[in-house]
């Protein structure tokens, strides 16, 4: 079975690209998992709210959800 490509920076449209560019400016790189789901713009916009939604979440400590995060994707077997 072949790997799935993302979306390369010269492939990407508008949407994309302004969604890169806020990735890169929180993490310094784009993530590959939101270059893969940048081939699906509902998928892509969706991971993306999420994600706002959930860094600006303030009731529970950033370490304590850092934590939460790093078991999830161990649990469900996620490589990233």
């Amino acid at each position: 079975m072949t790997k799935r490509q993302g979306v390369t920076d010269q492939e990407a449209g508008l949407q994309q690209r302004l969604v890169f560019r806020g990735a890169k400016a929180r993490r310094g790189a784009v993530p590959e998992p939101l270059r893969l789901m940048a081939r699906s713009s509902g998928l892509m916009w969706a991971a993306s709210f999420f994600e706002l939604c959930f860094g600006r979440a303030r009731r529970v400590d950033a370490n304590l959800k850092s934590l939460a995060s790093l078991k999830a994707a161990g649990l469900v077997g996620c490589v990233f």
